[in-house]
């Protein structure tokens, strides 16, 4: 399984993003997909998820209310909204997916990682 990342790039704070994760195993069988980052000299951390069938999210608190997770079950996508863009929302962003029913907000029980894509903020 593969997991396809994209839409990251560089812009002003307060600008919006887009990131899409799309999943190469059709149909999607993951319980979940999830977001994650990681600053330069900062460990990884949970961004975002969304339970598939189910379409709960759960978000950081460092972005509710500014990121906005979906997905496209009939693409096998998933998204990540990121309006109101700070400087430290800099990172490398990782979509995951998670097989089995469990808790996405926790890193080590994803399944499958994407290569990361760049989100960079100017102030």
């Amino acid at each position: 399984v593969q997991l396809q990342a994209s839409g990251g790039g560089l812009v002003q704070a307060g600008g919006s993003l887009r990131l899409s994760c799309t999943a190469s195993e059709r149909p999607f069988s993951f319980y979940g997909m999830g977001w994650f980052r990681q600053a330069p000299g900062k460990e990884r951390e949970f961004v975002a998820a969304i339970s598939w069938n189910f379409n709960n999210k759960d978000y950081a608190d460092s972005v509710r209310g500014r990121f906005t997770i979906a997905r496209d079950t009939a693409k096998n996508t998933g998204y990540l909204q990121m309006d109101g863009l700070k400087p430290e929302d800099t990172a490398v962003y990782t979509c995951a997916a998670r097989r089995r029913i469990g808790p996405l907000t926790i890193g080590i029980g994803y399944d499958y990682w994407g290569q990361g894509t760049q989100v960079t903020v100017s102030s």
